[in-house]
């Protein structure tokens, strides 16, 4: 019997078979140009193609034979010997295209990024997976990467193969579980996805997880991104990595974009990142601040999130605009010596079917165990910390923002739901470490990881962890047991001193600890005071309505409040709509009510925090020695009868500076207070001046402070204490 020979133009049975569903997974095998007897073959996989043809480099074309049971085209060069370049044109329905064969190329992921993606530490996933716009063996195209170890088999979609998923299958590289394809003559601007078939057989579109843009919502595609911004902060940020935060002043103006301003004449528009660059650096300087700390800019699909279910962990939401618009507004604030903190959500994710959620059929960046894997307050899914690729995924997010778009620092959502296994879960609904504890180890290992990684990267960074509990040392050194942070949120200093200021004055006696504690634990971490936009939302009312009293009343609390927060030890936060005294909640489809500033008060309060921001940048009392005792020390702590306390901040050369707040409806005149020292000490701030809609009651722009004892001070002064305010004094030298 004679064997009968295969037909060199068509692969084994079964590979086809494999790459007609879209589980072959090294399409570059069969596909491409390979030896055989006489030549070479050249294999184009083109689903709905009519017809094909190979542009060989001699100047010849071939014409490829349709192979059953169709989509294969193939042909043989005759004398030819591989590696060959050459280009297939296509017949396709009312179009030709011509370019080169993305399967006769060899992969654009290098060996030593498969090593660092393998072993967890590729720290710049950003510019390694995902869709990057680049030449790659001479040509110009796309490369597309994807993390997928549970994947039968992967294939690229979008504009450029009219979102046919089997045009473009994609090459698994081994354990690290990448599949890989760059694709010719694909550039900037094209809406794509993953096709992913899970183990189950199932086929999944899936965005890019670590695509550089993302579509606007509805539409959730990724899309090819390449920057053509021209940074020009190289100062900036030369003198950052030299900076030293808890030993300078951070006053953050906290801002959620979209609905910061808008342009009413257009539809009541957001501004564009551009435009909000301008109109931001123009009004925060204005105000003082020294950073702007933006809700989180990373896309989202749902509005009503606020951007804290982030569905691309690598892309700016579009609504505004693309990438190089956001890095130009980074670039402005910094030009403007403005700093850039992103909102950053590695806690949870969304269940959204084309994000991470069982992204190739497996529970690949959640837990399998919803006990561990399913948030019960948010109905989102918790990552797997435990998983060395999740975490190289999630500190590489990390790193593309400040990397990629130069800010400076990041302020990580949501920390206590991360360190505790039972957070917001009753007795069951839990599952104990191996110790029995309800800490979670995995996420402990990871936030410690997260600032290592860091800080050793860049200086002068800030990593600030809103974390609501008494974990110890969130804000210390990982190399002393630590989370490696550099600010935490003073979270009870918030609640306690907004339930203070709630209470009608006539009851704040009874409630003066209230006050002082924070100060008992003030120095135990380093401490941002935030005035947030989780405390102005869902029926907590606005800060100035939170105030009792009328009108008046309420305005003088709100005021010596700002007073009061911006002289005690910690950095300080203030929502957007809270420096003008903002009276209806925050909503986050209007822009704040600007209109308010036509209103004396409310004109008054922005003066109020201006004034406030300019005094506190110019005082080192005020943060030279933030978390350290010897920069605090109490004048009066237990005049509860009053309603009043003092304090006084000191900076390295000791020179004091005194904030004495009266949170009394009345004045107080021939108020005797301890002060560190004798001598004359001016008022360089009172929140009850006429300029900020105050009744106007002070001391005569100075007092004189006597020498001899008075509650271990050595020196005293009669004040006079305006009606619910704030006075700051510094000695006149």
């Amino acid at each position: 019997m004679t064997k009968k020979t295969r037909d060199p133009l068509a692969p084994p049975r079964a590979d086809l078979e494999r790459l007609r569903a879209g589980t072959l997974a090294d399409p570059h095998r069969v596909l491409g140009a390979h030896a055989t007897d006489g030549g070479v073959v050249i294999r184009a996989w083109l689903p709905g193609a009519r017809a094909a043809s190979a542009h060989l480099p001699n100047g010849t074309t071939l014409a490829l034979e349709p192979l059953p049971p169709g989509g294969l085209f193939a042909g043989i060069a005759p004398g030819a010997r591989p590696p060959l370049d050459y280009e297939v044109e296509v017949e396709w329905p009312g179009a030709r295209t011509r370019s080169a064969d993305p399967y006769s190329l060899l992969p654009s992921l290098g060996d030593l990024d498969l090593h660092l993606i393998g072993q967890g530490s590729h720290w710049e996933l950003g510019r390694t997976l995902g869709a990057h716009v680049r030449d790659h063996q001479g040509l110009a195209g796309t490369s597309f990467s994807v993390w997928a170890p549970g994947a039968a088999g992967v294939s690229v979609v979008g504009d450029f193969n009219g979102w046919n998923r089997g045009r473009h299958p994609m090459r698994s590289l081994g354990a690290t579980g990448v599949w890989e394809l760059f694709v010719p003559a694909v550039g900037r601007g094209e809406r794509y996805k993953f096709h992913v078939v899970g183990a189950d057989g199932i086929g999944r579109e899936k965005a890019d997880p670590v695509g550089g843009g993302a579509e606007v919502p509805p539409n959730t595609a990724s899309v090819t991104t390449r920057s053509t911004h021209e940074w020009a902060d190289q100062d900036w940020l030369a003198q950052r990595d030299l900076a030293r935060p808890h030993r300078e002043p951070v006053s953050i103006y906290e801002v959620h974009l979209p609905s910061w301003r808008r342009v009413p004449e257009e539809g009541d528009r957001p501004l564009t990142y551009r435009e909000a660059g301008d109109a931001l650096v123009e009004y925060a300087t204005e105000m003082g601040f020294t950073h702007v700390e933006l809700l989180p800019v990373m896309a989202h699909p749902f509005s009503g999130s606020w951007g804290y279910q982030v569905t691309s962990y690598f892309a700016p939401a579009p609504s505004q605009g693309d990438a190089d618009d956001l890095r130009a507004m980074i670039d402005t604030l910094h030009a403007a010596g403005i700093g850039v903190i992103l909102d950053w959500v590695p806690a949870h994710f969304p269940k959204d079917e084309f994000a991470l959620a069982r992204f190739d059929g497996t529970a690949l960046y959640e837990h399998a165990d919803p006990r561990r894997g399913e948030h019960p307050d948010w109905g989102t899914l918790v990552f797997n910390f435990g998983r060395t690729e999740v975490r190289n995924f999630l500190i590489a997010s990390a790193e593309h923002w400040i990397g990629e778009y130069h800010v400076d620092g990041i302020r990580v959502d949501a920390v206590a739901s991360m360190l505790y296994r039972d957070y917001s879960r009753e007795a069951g609904e839990w599952v104990p470490n191996e110790r029995g504890g309800n800490e979670d180890e995995d996420a402990i290992a990871f936030l410690r990881e997260l600032n290592e990684v860091v800080h050793a990267r860049h200086g002068g960074l800030i990593t600030a962890a809103e974390e609501s509990t008494a974990w110890p040392n969130v804000s210390r050194p990982t190399s002393t047991g630590g989370l490696g942070f550099d600010l935490k949120w003073n979270m009870g200093w918030m609640h306690d001193t907004l339930r203070y200021f709630a209470k009608d004055p006539v009851h704040r006696k009874h409630h003066h600890d209230e006050l002082t504690f924070s100060l008992v634990y003030a120095f135990s971490e380093q401490y941002v005071l935030p005035l947030s936009h989780d405390e102005v939302v869902h029926g907590k009312g606005s800060l100035i309505n939170k105030m009792p009293g009328d009108e008046w009343q309420q305005t003088a609390n709100l005021r010596a409040l700002y007073g009061y927060m911006w002289a005690h030890p910690g950095k300080k936060l203030l929502f957007m709509g809270g420096e003008i005294g903002q009276t209806n909640e925050w909503n986050h489809e209007s822009s704040v009510d600007w209109g308010l500033l036509e209103y004396g008060r409310h004109e008054g309060i922005r003066r109020l925090v201006r004034d406030l921001n300019h005094a506190y940048r110019t005082q080192p009392a005020l943060w030279e020695r933030d978390s350290t005792p010897d920069g605090f020390a109490w004048m009066l702590a237990d005049a509860a009868e009053d309603n009043l306390i003092a304090f006084a901040r000191f900076p390295d050369d000791g020179s004091p500076l005194v904030s004495v707040s009266n949170l009394s409806p009345v004045a107080r005149e021939g108020y005797r207070v301890p002060l560190p020292r004798a001598g004359s000490w001016r008022e360089i701030l009172n929140t009850d001046a006429a300029s900020y809609w105050g009744s106007d009651v002070d001391n005569g722009g100075s007092v004189e402070a006597d020498a001899g004892p008075e509650r271990d001070q050595p020196a005293s002064a009669l004040l006079t204490l305006p009606p619910l305010a704030t006075v700051w004094l510094i000695p006149d030298e």
